[in-house]
């Protein structure tokens, strides 16, 4: 059985807020969604903690994923449409490409855990990895499902999310510097929490885009159509992904959960009502598929809520701030002000905190656009322009925008700790010349050197 037998005899709709409706034709494509493996991506945020910064960010990773599909979809239409491939080798679209483009796009999320990247980082997992294990895996529905358009087909899928897959033009589609993922979280991450810097012509772009021999370029006259797009990718990470408040509760998050682990990992500090057996497996380094699966956003946060009331004041101190939206300050630093951040753990410690659960470090800066150098460790695959008689050009070569952003990133490091540090507490006068030492090095969310 092909991909083609599967047509479905009417076409299913999703009402979507970003594409209005989302077509699935096809019983492998609607079959995948209903499998508990992509039903749990309903259970698992797409922004992580920055809905307690910008409270519409409730969507899921579920809704992107459908999105991811839908454009994707548009693209290979538009291509079998416009670009059929005439002879093999002609670097034009085959559309024999479209169920396992279809897929990929449609599963690319599928082993993302609870608050990802925070749970990535604590207990080592990576998701990409896990996405193709729920792929290949013998033992899930959506290897079985996929089975059906032919026993290699999952190995195929598989092989387009980790950049191996034979044709570039699919594997552009779903991970390149201007493709279906991006185009898609950029829009529903803007939607959803009401800012308006995602926003940029999709319509436009996807109309540009046409394979090539080597992937996928853009018409020389679509150009300020993808301008636009490397803006609105620079401000979302600027004003929304890299928020502050947004990646302070990311440290507490990461702080709890080292904490929890730290416990577990030290019986004799091992507390009775601690029993987050969901967790065991990843505590102790040793989890299967089904342990990884069982996890998603509500398992974590009952745990936090549970840990609010731990005899363990750490643990349960750092759950309160958590689930009570308490986020930690921060205060921007660079290479002159770096000197001073032993002084302030030092007086943060003196003040009563664990300076290993209350500060913390984070760099967060992003390349707006960069070109293709192959000595990088991931080299970005460049974006490619196309002129009238098919010669290519890339973007920053003609663009004076995006020459002016290209290669340098923006962003910034942060020093991370309590609020208390910088409140008078007036009830406790033995702290004040420490609470009042500390004040003295931040000044407009900056260190300062004194």
């Amino acid at each position: 059985m092909t991909f083609k037998d599967e047509q479905l005899p009417r076409e299913k709709v999703f009402r979507d807020p970003i594409h209005g409706t989302i077509i699935v034709d096809n019983q492998i494509i609607l079959d995948l969604i209903d499998t508990p493996e992509f039903q749990r991506l309903r259970r698992i945020k797409q922004l992580g903690t920055s809905s307690m910064t910008f409270h519409g960010a409730e969507h899921s990773r579920f809704g992107h994923c459908l999105g991811v599909y839908e454009i994707t979809r548009r693209i290979c239409n538009l291509f079998q449409r416009n670009y059929p491939q005439q002879a093999p080798q002609d670097g034009l679209w085959n559309d024999q490409e479209r169920p396992v483009a279809l897929c990929a796009a449609l599963l690319h999320d599928l082993g993302h855990g609870p608050y990802s990247h925070t749970f990535e980082h604590i207990f080592h997992t990576d998701h990409e990895q896990i996405t193709r294990r729920i792929i290949t895996s013998e033992s899930t529905n959506i290897n079985r499902i996929l089975r059906r358009v032919g026993n290699d087909f999952p190995q195929k899928v598989a092989s387009v999310i980790d950049h191996t897959y034979q044709n570039p033009q699919v594997v552009q589609m779903i991970s390149s510097q201007v493709d279906a993922d991006r185009m898609d979280y950029l829009q529903r991450d803007s939607y959803y929490t009401g800012t308006n810097y995602g926003k940029f012509d999709l319509d436009r772009v996807l109309h540009m885009m046409r394979p090539v021999k080597d992937g996928i370029a853009f018409e020389i006259n679509g150009m300020h159509a993808v301008e636009d797009y490397i803006l609105s990718r620079l401000q979302m990470y600027l004003q929304v992904y890299f928020h502050p408040v947004s990646r302070s509760m990311e440290v507490i998050l990461d702080h709890l959960l080292m904490r929890a682990k730290w416990l577990y990992q030290h019986p004799s500090q091992y507390q009775p009502e601690f029993m987050p057996r969901l967790l065991m497996p990843f505590f102790n380094g040793h989890y299967d598929l089904n342990d990884y699966l069982t996890l998603d956003d509500g398992v974590l946060t009952t745990y936090f809520i549970h840990w609010m009331n731990s005899s363990d004041k750490i643990l349960s101190d750092l759950a309160q701030r958590f689930i009570n939206r308490r986020p930690f300050k921060s205060a921007v630093y660079d290479q002159q002000t770096r000197s001073m951040l032993p002084k302030l753990r030092e007086l943060i410690a003196t003040a009563g905190f664990d300076v290993d659960y209350y500060t913390a470090v984070d760099s967060s800066y992003k390349l707006p656009y960069d070109t293709y150098n192959p000595q990088d460790s991931k080299p970005q695959t460049q974006i490619e322009l196309i002129y009238p008689n098919g010669e290519l050009i890339e973007l920053s070569q003609v663009s004076t925008l995006v020459a002016s952003v290209s290669g340098r990133e923006a962003g910034d490091q942060r020093f991370f700790f309590p609020r208390e540090m910088l409140t008078q507490q007036n009830d406790i006068e033995i702290f004040e010349p420490i609470y009042e030492a500390f004040q003295h090095c931040i000044k407009n969310n900056h260190v300062v050197a004194n």
